[in-house]
């Protein structure tokens, strides 16, 4: 089954579980298991939770969730149009924060990687940062 869907709300917290029931209710039709589901529930929680936190940290934006059901896998995209990121190696590196005074865990990209099949992070100063994943939903037997 092939299928897409394009999803813009502010990046706001509170829309985060909002972001994570969209893609989910998205993926149902095609029967995902739980452990799938969970997966791709923490993923976009994840990334949407980089958007607000990291992407708009002194002004309001918006995010943008793009997926596609191809070939028995979920390709999602979500995207900023905030601050960017200079050092995209920096940024992968398990508990790297750009916040700790906050008491972040630097752990988000880790947590998409894992979760995860496909995974790339692209990014621009002043531009933006997109989040590229793709989650096989193909039964195991």
């Amino acid at each position: 089954m092939d299928n897409k869907m394009k999803l813009v709300f502010p990046a706001l917290s509170e829309n985060e579980q909002f972001a994570r029931t969209a893609v989910i209710a998205f993926i149902m039709k095609v029967d995902p298991t739980v452990e799938q589901i969970t997966d791709v529930k923490t993923a976009v929680s994840e990334a949407v939770t980089n958007c607000v936190v990291h992407g708009y940290p002194d002004k309001k934006g918006e995010i943008l969730i793009e997926c596609e059901l191809l070939n028995d896998a979920l390709h999602i995209k979500i995207s900023d149009f905030g601050v960017g990121i200079s050092d995209i190696e920096e940024v992968l590196e398990p508990f790297y924060t750009s916040k700790p005074f906050e008491e972040r865990a630097g752990m988000g990209f880790t947590i998409m990687r894992t979760f995860m099949d496909s995974f790339e992070l692209t990014s621009k100063p002043n531009v933006g940062t997109t989040v590229s994943m793709v989650k096989r939903l193909d039964k195991i037997a």
